[in-house]
């Protein structure tokens, strides 16, 4: 009985949030619909004795919080901008978040701004408002104040290189970001106005990649900082293009699919020498190392705590209890930022991989037994099962089709624990110098050679992908509806089955 109260609550909300993520419910109607099932609630516990009625209340109770938690955060534009809106104005800002380098000359820079002078010279305070500047690249860092003057506009969707409509307006409010700016010419005023620890933290990433790209040259450097850091910035189009079609993509992307692969990886190549539970707390390590060098940005969080579940699901066997952690962890995720499950494809890719490789990857390691050495049977069957299980949602997302993604995951991912492995070493011990750092460059770089070979000879390929703009939403549910019914068919009917 409390199972089902627990999973009644948990997906309940979350259901909610979804439905008013894409449907618009007023406040007063998620009220109704609360005191509606307060009432069945209370009819059931008191008169009717009946135990699925309670659940079911809680379901409709829970779900009515739902819409109430993103109603809360949908909040329309401030007011107080939208009279300059598509005019040129004077701001000056805090830059909020690490900026976001964007090829060899723009940036991305999040401004919170403090106070704005229009054309008729009058001055207005609105702080805690979001811009986004797509300014020219130079030395700004997270914390620094500046001036800025250009024209104010908001985000608007566009299509991406594979034909699919990115909810561009919808990703940014997630973060509160309301309004784009494109190429102001923005000044420093002063430093230091940041967080003192996230400061910190972005300083130590910069000058980590520094070290990368000082001792790894060439693409194996721009690819370093892809795997460790999600770092792409510097990937030139070829180079996207051929990871994209590869798909291997995954692995320079920060998310819990990234990283629950590797750390899987990584925990079965350590049983060769180790003691499984310490194992598993070494992986366990290099995924929290790998969130802070990230400079801890909630996405990296995010991942890095998907990953763990999965980790430790894999390892334990236990999937049971890490199903409700998971389910528990999504739903807090959600209450702290409800954009997240509906808007923030990093975090629902993150979420289908550590499903499929907590239930899914068991399962398949039976179709791997042909492989010599049990640890490399399970690092197969957890690949194959994260990429199968996000496949439909990668079709659906970005329209790519990629029938190189099995055979390059299978001949990339065994080796990528130890890739990062020196990577990280060579990031790290180049704080001592150069020559110190030489070993583990080298290392890395051979590494590094290997993995751009592999994908670029099956990217060379003419069939190694294919693009489909517009797979359906409805055959996308259709799918998972079925993977639902086929791996966990058994445990819904168990879930329905008469209470005692």
């Amino acid at each position: 009985m409390r199972d089902k109260i627990f999973y009644a609550l948990s997906f309940g909300f979350l259901s909610g949030v979804l439905w008013r993520s894409f449907v618009l419910v007023n406040f007063y109607t998620a009220v109704f619909i609360g005191v509606m099932a307060l009432s069945i609630i209370l009819f059931f516990i008191l008169i009717s004795k009946n135990k699925w009625g309670i659940i079911f209340g809680a379901f409709i109770l829970l779900f009515s919080l739902g819409i109430l938690r993103f109603h809360s955060a949908d909040q329309p534009s401030p007011k107080i901008l939208e009279d300059i809106l598509g005019r040129t104005a004077l701001f000056s800002g805090i830059v909020v978040d690490q900026p976001d380098k964007k090829g060899d000359d723009q940036q991305k820079l999040t401004v919170e701004i403090s106070n704005w002078t229009n054309q008729n010279n009058r001055t207005d305070s609105s702080g805690g408002i979001k811009i986004l500047l797509s300014a020219p690249l130079g030395d700004f860092r997270y914390g620094d104040e500046i001036k800025f003057s250009g024209r104010l506009d908001k985000p608007e969707n566009f299509l991406t290189d594979q034909g699919k409509v990115f909810d561009y307006i919808n990703y940014l409010r997630q973060d509160g970001i309301f309004y784009t700016m494109k190429n102001p010419q923005p000044e420093i005023v002063s430093r230091g106005h940041g967080n003192l620890i996230l400061s910190s933290l972005f300083d130590f990433k910069e000058k980590f990649l520094a070290n990368l790209y000082r001792n790894i040259p060439r693409d194996e450097g721009i690819l370093s900082a892809g795997l460790v850091l999600g770092e792409r910035s510097a990937f030139n189009p070829e180079m996207r293009n051929d990871f994209i079609r590869t798909g291997i993509i995954h692995i320079v992307v920060l998310s819990g699919y990234h990283l629950a692969v590797v750390a899987d990886n990584i925990m079965r190549l350590l049983t060769f020498f180790l003691p499984l539970s310490f194992s598993i707390g070494l992986a366990i390590v290099v995924i929290i190392l790998f969130a802070l060098v990230a400079g801890s940005p909630a996405t990296a969080v995010r991942a890095a705590i998907m990953a763990i579940l999965a980790l430790v699901a894999r390892a334990t066997g236990r999937t049971k209890d890490i199903g409700r952690v998971l389910v528990f962890t999504v739903g807090v995720m959600t209450l702290w930022n409800p954009w997240v499950l509906g808007f923030n494809i990093s975090f629902q890719l993150s979420l289908i991989a550590t499903v499929g490789i907590i239930y899914i990857a068991p399962r398949l390691e039976k179709f791997f037994k042909w492989i010599p050495f049990v640890k490399l049977q399970k690092i197969s069957a957890t690949t194959t099962a994260a990429y199968f299980f996000v496949l439909p949602f990668i079709l659906y997302n970005m329209g790519n089709l990629s029938l190189a993604a099995i055979p390059v995951n299978l001949l990339v991912l065994p080796f990528l624990p130890y890739t990062m492995f020196f990577i990280f070493a060579a990031g790290m011990v180049g704080f001592l110098g150069p020559a110190v750092a030489f070993l583990p460059s080298l290392i890395a770089d051979y590494f590094l050679a290997y993995l751009l070979f592999i994908v670029r000879s099956f990217s060379s390929i003419s069939f190694a992908s294919f693009s489909i703009p517009d797979f359906p939403l409805i055959i996308t549910i259709l799918i998972y509806v079925h993977f639902a019914y086929y791996f966990f068919g058994s445990d819904i009917a168990l879930f329905f089955k008469k209470i005692e």
